[in-house]
């Protein structure tokens, strides 16, 4: 072999050796965004989670891995027709857009009206679709559905019985169905009127529980 053809076998050998390292480097710098990506938390429900700001403690607890979004509408009803169906609010598609990595949705206290079994298939059906909704995004999200917090105001249209006897019996049944997680807000404040401002939206002391009730459940649940 002349002097020539050894100098461009080691220019070839050289730059092969380089063109491994840039793409070994290139796919550690990849592998290293994706892992610092945050995790997205979509936090889906009606005053509850809009006003109490129970979603901003959750945020507090999971820390700066995670990123949260508060899609919460006030009034809204998991009711398929019902005027304030979360179907048909513009929140639903500021959710889809956020491409959450979990989805947390906690629906249920403005359905519990003492005409609930006139539209509780109805009420199921549009839970259900809601679900659906968010198990068809591309992110292919975890999924949990929170039990509401207690009612305690008796003089609301609300009604806590209705509650307890039908609406969080159908949560779980919708959990089972759709192969959803399940949260408990309701017990860990069942003793605790003196936590909400009107019987009905937890103050900070009730909307610390409740986020974190949701926290130990999301922690739990991704470490095993």
């Amino acid at each position: 072999m002349d002097q020539l053809t050894k100098i461009l076998a080691a220019v070839v050998i050289v730059l092969s050796v380089l063109l491994s390292v840039e793409t070994y480097l290139l796919i550690m710098a990849e592998t290293e965004i994706e892992q610092t990506q945050p995790i997205r938390v979509a936090c889906v429900g009606d005053s509850i989670t809009r006003g109490t700001e129970y979603t901003l403690y959750l945020w507090d607890l999971l820390g700066s891995d995670y990123i949260i979004g508060d899609f919460g509408v006030g009034g809204a009803t998991a009711t398929l027709n019902s005027e304030s169906s979360y179907m048909n609010e513009t929140a639903l598609e500021l959710a889809k857009q956020f491409q959450p990595d979990m989805v947390v949705i906690m629906l249920g206290t403005n359905d519990a009206d003492s005409a609930f079994n006139d539209f509780e298939e109805e009420f199921i059906s549009g839970y259900i679709e809601l679900i659906v909704v968010f198990q068809s995004l591309p992110s292919e999200p975890i999924i949990w559905i929170v039990q509401p917090p207690p009612i305690f105001n008796s003089s609301s249209t609300l009604n806590n019985e209705v509650l307890v006897d039908r609406v969080i019996p159908n949560i779980c049944k919708i959990a089972n169905q759709t192969g959803s997680q399940l949260i408990d807000a309701y017990t860990p404040l069942i003793n605790h009127p003196e936590y909400f401002i009107d019987g009905i939206h937890p103050k900070v002391s009730g909307a610390k529980i409740i986020a974190n009730t949701v926290y130990s459940e999301i922690k739990t649940s991704i470490s095993e």
